[in-house]
């Protein structure tokens, strides 16, 4: 009979967050119970612990990031975008985050990572797609609000996820680089960069069409709602 007893680190991580733990605790409790099924000493499982966070200590700075973002909302940067939007006279929710994604993908690209949810979606990209779509009916309706918020966090999805492996020292191509080499397959980090380049293409080329059908929707509706309650006014 196959002992499943060292995989409930994943069945701990899997429960602690369908059911909204704090995610690090979940994490530290899935790697201490891992550990003790594997009869590896206490003492040893720490030390492991304490060296993997020291060796990636930068990921503490994400931390930083809340506050920081909240601070610059405190002091108007949402009102900021909403003016910058309101003084361009073309712009679109799909213009917007076709922007957004265009740039999140060349910055990839280079290396870069200026994109993320906390950092630009919430506090930038999506109050000016939603001052894009005001400037055609200034009442938006709650539910356009949040279908033009969840339309710019798939912009960052889109650019982030699919545009990732451009980059040839990125995390994920070097993994996937140990991999093969484990493996006895010699592949160059420069073609598998190569081999990613028709995925990015081809997801900016279905963003855009999708934005621009749900934009147009949004559009279309707004524009019929702020009509029926002008003559309902009148």
């Amino acid at each position: 009979m196959i002992d499943l007893w060292p995989l409930i680190g994943i069945v701990i991580i899997t429960v602690g967050l369908a059911l909204k733990q704090n995610t690090l605790l979940v994490i530290l409790a899935a790697g201490i119970a891992t550990g003790l099924v594997a009869d590896i000493a206490v003492m040893d499982i720490l030390s492991t612990l304490g060296q993997s966070f020291t060796q990636n200590r930068y990921m503490s700075l994400f931390i930083l990031v809340l506050p920081m973002i909240g601070i610059l909302e405190r002091f108007g940067l949402r009102q900021r975008a909403d003016e910058l939007i309101g003084s361009m006279k073309k712009a679109s929710v799909s213009k917007i985050l076709m922007t957004y994604l265009l740039l999140r993908k060349l910055t990839n690209g280079l290396g870069l990572n200026i994109g993320g949810h906390p950092q630009m979606i919430r506090p930038l990209i999506a109050p000016m797609s939603e001052a894009a779509a005001e400037k055609s009916n200034p009442e938006l309706s709650d539910e356009k609000r949040q279908t033009i918020r969840a339309l710019s966090a798939a912009s960052e999805n889109f650019g982030n996820f699919f545009s990732q492996l451009l980059f040839i020292g990125t995390g994920g191509l070097l993994l996937i680089k140990g991999v093969m080499n484990d493996s006895q397959l010699d592949v160059q980090l420069e073609t598998m960069a190569l081999w990613a380049l028709p995925t990015a293409i081809m997801s900016f080329v279905v963003f855009g069409i999708y934005s621009k059908f749900i934009g147009a929707k949004i559009q279309g509706k707004a524009s019929t709602e702020h009509v029926a309650a002008e003559e309902g006014g009148k």
